[in-house]
């Protein structure tokens, strides 16, 4: 498929190149957990990239049913950025005891600066995960609200696959200049996440 994204495995640097006339893929942090309160992306979010995408693999939770979630520090040193909201999710039963799709209304925020649930419930069993990617944009902005969306597919307790849709925007003057991600409950047990910066060329 033309256009798609393709890693230059060469050199290992972590650059990704994308299709000719787009913008490069610059690796910038990876994070792996091991039974983690909270892991924080503190450096590295500034006015380099105009598009910055965090990457998740496998995120497994200490306590079942526990939703993992987001906040945004807006130049101080609390993770509390204002943000507002919006989620719909689809799933799908193994049994295929229940299918269906709506809208997460005790998911989304209005004006708020508590954390940002970006999953549905998690399972806790060996095999039970989340993996998805989260897109914030031009994070260093004074002028703009800053967008982000999330889309992402959990193993939840139930033996359900969730395909999960959430976004909105930090509504703030000041640059967003770090990233912090915690579970509902308990500690981030296991996974990774990595963090990309998109340059213009």
């Amino acid at each position: 498929m033309s256009g798609i994204i393709a890693q230059n495995a060469a050199n290992a640097t972590g650059l990704i190149k994308a299709a000719a006339g787009g913008g490069a893929w610059t690796k910038l942090a990876t994070s792996t957990a091991s039974t983690d309160a909270s892991i924080s992306f503190a450096s590295n979010i500034d006015s380099t990239y105009p598009i910055y995408k965090f990457e998740f693999i496998n995120i497994h939770p200490v306590t079942d049913s526990a939703h993992f979630q987001i906040n945004f520090r807006d130049g101080g040193s609390n993770y509390d950025a204002t943000k507002t909201t919006t989620a719909v999710i689809t799933y799908h039963q193994e049994n295929d005891g229940d299918q269906n799709w709506y809208y997460l209304t005790g998911l989304d925020l209005a004006q708020s600066t508590s954390v940002q649930k970006i999953t549905g419930t998690i399972g806790n069993l060996n095999d039970e995960s989340f993996s998805g990617e989260l897109w914030l944009f031009n994070p260093a902005s004074t002028t703009f609200v800053k967008h982000f969306i999330c889309r992402g597919n959990t193993y939840s307790q139930d033996s359900t696959t969730a395909d999960m849709y959430f976004a909105g925007y930090c509504n703030v003057t000041a640059a967003i200049d770090g990233v912090q991600f915690t579970m509902s409950s308990d500690e981030i047990q296991s996974g990774t996440i990595k963090m990309y910066g998109l340059g213009d060329s």
